[in-house]
């Protein structure tokens, strides 16, 4: 029981976190969409189907588990959001290392992206 009501919370937590990450650049969406979604299927049914239909995040979740594919639409998006990000950092950050080591996250994260394939 308290197993459930865990997931239950985890899953509210990471899809507030994935509706921040649209609007807010620097904060993964699918990632945190995932983690909902792997928490939702421990903690509710319900909560479970309703993301999996919801009209946005459905078909993201839908297209990973099958087939392992993020769209193009959301490999741009996720680009240019890793993009602003990295523009935003160079202004505020005094470090160069941090940078760095900021830089190479970034590409590799958006190396993952852009391999990944297209949902047909």
């Amino acid at each position: 029981m308290m197993r459930k009501v865990i997931s239950l919370v985890l899953a509210y937590f990471f899809i507030a976190l994935a509706v921040i990450g649209v609007f807010l650049p620097g904060i993964p969406t699918v990632p945190f969409l995932l983690l909902s979604a792997w928490f939702a299927a421990r903690g509710s049914d319900r909560l479970h189907k309703w993301l999996y239909a919801h009209p946005t995040f459905g078909s993201l979740l839908i297209n990973w588990e099958q087939q392992k594919a993020i769209s193009r639409k959301s490999k741009i998006l996720a680009v240019l959001m890793l993009c602003g990000s990295w523009i935003f950092l160079y202004h505020y950050l005094e470090s160069i290392w941090l940078l760095l080591a900021i830089s190479g996250i970034f590409l590799l994260v958006a190396t993952f992206i852009l391999t990944r394939r297209e949902p047909y």
